[in-house]
């Protein structure tokens, strides 16, 4: 009895999931600003391993939660980039470029 309402929990969860899913996906259509669609990008990647987790779980595989961290590594990174572009407008800024270039910009003396 416990395993049957252990997987409708499991099932109730990814159903929850996939309609925050959806819900992500409006924003990243809709969105008004490019950070927006960004923040909904990322939190779909963060409900995808939300969702693999469960879906491992419901078909009895968890090892397939491996997956899934991996995939939130690869989110994590990609959204790093991404901010990166669209503020320097170049992948390969390093640090000490990008703390001189804000402070020339704002007018101060380097």
């Amino acid at each position: 009895m416990m395993e049957v309402s252990l997987a409708y929990f499991n099932l109730a969860a990814a159903f929850f999931v996939l309609v925050s899913m959806a819900l992500m996906l409006g924003r990243l259509l809709l969105g008004p600003t490019l950070y927006d669609r960004l923040l909904a990008v990322n939190s779909f990647g963060t409900k995808t391993v939300l969702f693999l987790c469960v879906f491992c779980f419901v078909i009895d595989r968890p090892d397939g939660v491996d997956i899934a961290i991996l995939y939130a590594l690869m989110n994590f990174i990609a959204t790093i980039a991404v901010l990166k572009f669209f503020s320097y407008r170049a992948l390969d800024v390093s640090l000490a470029d990008a703390h001189i270039d804000k402070q020339v910009t704002k007018g101060d003396k380097v």
